[in-house]
């Protein structure tokens, strides 16, 4: 029997399930029990598929990121190691100059960070060459 563009279903609850029913479709504003069942199955069937696109968007989100991150760190450590490959020259440089002084080297630092402050770290040594020419 179709009404209302409905099919009749036989569903089995338990005595518990059913009170609850009876005790909470008119407060929900349905004007049958069938309603509420229907509004109740609606609901949680929105409730699984939400929790199912959620886990999607997190896997999708978490593989996109690791990729990406991925690359930053690759990137990070090529320029470490330019920065290491530059330290190394100037410590070279510099330690061959015997007369250099402790006073002399604390005051280089200061003008190092400086330096590096005021270009956002952007320096090679050959910038510095330049600039000691």
């Amino acid at each position: 029997m179709i009404e209302n563009g409905k099919n009749r279903h036989t569903v089995w609850l338990t005595d518990e399930a059913w009170n609850m029913v009876g005790g909470e479709y008119k407060a929900d504003g349905c004007s049958t029990q069938n309603e509420y069942i229907e509004k109740a199955i609606r609901f949680y069937t929105g409730c699984r598929k939400a929790d199912r696109n959620e886990r999607y968007l997190i896997d999708a989100i978490s593989g996109v990121l690791e990729t990406r991150l991925g690359a930053l760190g690759d990137r990070i450590g090529k320029l470490l190691f330019k920065m290491a490959v530059e330290e190394s020259m100037m410590m070279r440089l510099l330690a061959m100059d015997e007369s250099l002084t402790f006073s002399e080297l604390e005051h280089l630092r200061k003008w190092a960070i400086q330096t590096v402050r005021k270009t956002d770290g952007g320096l090679n040594f050959d910038d510095i060459l330049r600039i000691q020419q």
